[in-house]
């Protein structure tokens, strides 16, 4: 059905005026193009010949006014424009952009009384609009004149009668003063109006010098009780590093259930997250959980299981265990939803300590899991059975994984166990990819010490290795020596009391005077080995903690020149460095 005639001729004066406007737009994008282009070919005399022209040509056209106004300046002819500004103002009184162009130039070329007599023209035209204030202060803050600027806004305010206007403006004003708590009582204003403004408020304020905090959470939370307020000065706690302090003061703001609720729950959350500590994960669940009460049901099992795994990484397993019971008992739990809670409720029943309820759940979700998710938490259970001492389940738990983290996971196993043949082709197998660098370095610092040993097989080595493991220090170092005394100069003996050295020094008190024997001792045998330097270095350190200065730096020195090739000389200088006040403690 065609429409009536009327509906026609309407629909077709549109097209027609909106055929114009683009028309209009190409033509002016086509008179000024040139500029443009050489202004970013760095040509700024010929730009602003080129522009110079076109304002004379067309004296309302404001890109060439612009292209002036941007270029000028850098030839030291700024002057040149602002009688062609003053002539399109007049032409155009109304318009807005060439009224902010003539009072920037003013400012620019230091006429105030220009700039004044302008913005009071202006705002006399058009009463009720902020923009004379607002362009003149903008201009004003570009000079460096900051408490000027300042001035004009609170006279804009005053003149509007208005005790909200220009609250954003007075807020980066005074912030730029250093008027940390005057900022933040503009910005609470401000954030009344538009609640959007939020993270722009967070990142003007967030740089507030410590000793002056105290006083911009103060203005936010003691004397408002506006929401905005409050959530913008748990922000900052947030960032501050006080995420405690920061939900007692967020919390209060959410008691309802509205959609603005919700989605500062979930900008809180957000914010948490990013501080990576115990209570910082902490109140990311706590806002979670919040927020999965706010939800419809389908989102709401995903904000469990996110909680739950916050609550997870702060150690907090029962609340973690409460959300995912929770998502569990949803017969509406989308199936990635129910394998995210069976993982993460294994990894809580881990954390826990509970390894055997852990074993069965994982047994009883073993086909809902994906191989990622079985593949971690088989993982992270044989860690968990490796510290208790329980090797034979820590090598069931791995199950038929194959992944370089499970060949990884073996090769301490096998080594716990003594057997280092088996240890040395895991490690190997596992590449240095397996876990973070960290477990990298270590496998590879055992790889060394299982190459200076000509045995397959040493279970007591092993044994001393898993002590040091599950944190018994003292019975891993009384091992080690034994180790040591069955291995000769030539074949792990050194090695071998390096390492205990090493655990020796970590025991402090009487335990460095031990490492200093065993030491000693390495640097005596001496040989072509890496054990000998690497002694040298450890003492060193040791003794730069202890402040004993000069005689680390006779150890450092002796390093240097007696073993120029080995790999720690490059850190032995660092050291050497560091004690003669090269390098500042750190």
């Amino acid at each position: 059905m065609r429409p009536p005639r009327q509906l026609r001729g309407r629909a077709a004066g549109l097209a027609a005026g909106l055929a114009l406007v683009v028309a209009a737009a190409a033509a002016a994008q086509a008179i000024i193009g040139p500029g443009f282009e050489l202004e970013r070919a760095g040509r700024l005399d010929q730009a602003a010949d080129f522009y110079l022209a076109t304002a004379r040509a067309h004296p309302t056209d404001l890109a060439a006014l612009l292209g002036l106004e941007r270029v000028l300046p850098q030839l030291g002819r700024l002057r040149e424009v602002l009688p062609l500004a003053q002539h399109a103002s007049q032409l155009e009184p109304e318009n807005a952009e060439f009224r902010g162009l003539l009072l920037r130039l003013y400012v620019a070329l230091s006429q105030p009384d220009s700039a004044r007599s302008a913005a009071r023209q202006w705002a006399r035209a058009q009463p009720r609009d902020p923009g004379p204030y607002r362009e003149w202060a903008l201009a004003l803050e570009e000079a460096g004149a900051n408490a000027a600027a300042r001035d004009v806004l609170l006279a804009g305010r005053q003149a509007l009668g208005d005790a909200m206007a220009l609250a954003v403006e007075l807020a980066e004003v005074r912030r730029r003063m250093g008027e940390w708590e005057g900022a933040a009582r503009e910005w609470a204003t401000a954030l009344a109006v538009v609640p959007a403004q939020l993270s722009t408020a967070v990142g003007q304020l967030v740089d507030a010098p410590v000793d002056r905090r105290e006083g911009v959470i103060q203005v936010l939370t003691g004397a408002s009780d506006a929401p905005a307020a409050r959530q913008l000065g748990a922000a900052l706690l947030l960032s501050w590093g006080d995420p405690q302090r920061a939900w007692a003061v967020f919390e209060p703001t959410v008691s309802g259930r509205s959609v603005d609720a919700a989605y500062a729950l979930r900008s809180f959350a957000d914010w948490a997250m990013g501080q990576r500590t115990r209570a910082g994960w902490r109140v990311r669940g706590l806002a979670l959980r919040e927020l999965a009460r706010r939800v419809p049901p389908e989102l709401a099992v995903r904000m469990r299981a996110d909680a739950a795994r916050a609550f997870l990484e702060a150690g907090d397993v029962a609340a973690a265990q409460a959300e995912l019971a929770l998502v569990a008992a949803d017969p509406r739990a989308a199936p990635d939803a129910q394998r995210l809670a069976q993982a993460t409720l294994i990894r809580a029943l881990i954390q826990a300590g509970q390894l055997d309820s852990a074993a069965a759940q994982l047994e009883r979700a073993r086909n809902q899991l994906l191989n990622d998710d079985r593949t971690a938490v088989g993982l992270a259970l044989a860690r968990a059975r490796i510290r208790r001492g329980d090797l034979a389940r820590a090598d069931s738990a791995l199950g038929a994984d194959s992944s370089v983290e499970a060949s990884a996971v073996r090769g301490w196993i096998a080594l716990y166990r003594g057997d280092l043949q088996a240890a040395r082709a895991l490690f190997r197998a596992a590449g240095p990819y397996a876990g973070d660098r960290r477990d990298a370095t270590e496998r590879m610092a055992m790889v060394a010490l299982m190459q200076r040993i000509p045995e397959d097989r040493l279970p007591a080595l092993g044994s001393a290795l898993l002590a040091l493991a599950r944190g018994d220090s003292t019975g891993a170092l009384a091992t080690l020596r034994r180790v040591a005394d069955r291995l000769t100069p030539e074949y792990g003996r050194p090695d071998v009391l390096l390492l205990a050295g090493r655990v020796a020094a970590g025991l402090g008190g009487d335990g460095e005077r031990t490492a200093a024997a065993l030491f000693d001792e390495v640097i005596r045998i001496g040989g072509t080995g890496a054990a000998a330097p690497a002694a040298e270095l450890a003492w060193a350190r040791m003794l730069l903690r202890q402040g004993e200065t000069s005689a680390a730096t006779q150890h450092l020195e002796h390093l240097i020149l007696t073993y120029p090739e080995s790999a720690v000389v490059p850190q032995a200088r660092r050291e050497l460095e560091r004690a003669r006040g090269a390098i500042p403690k750190s």
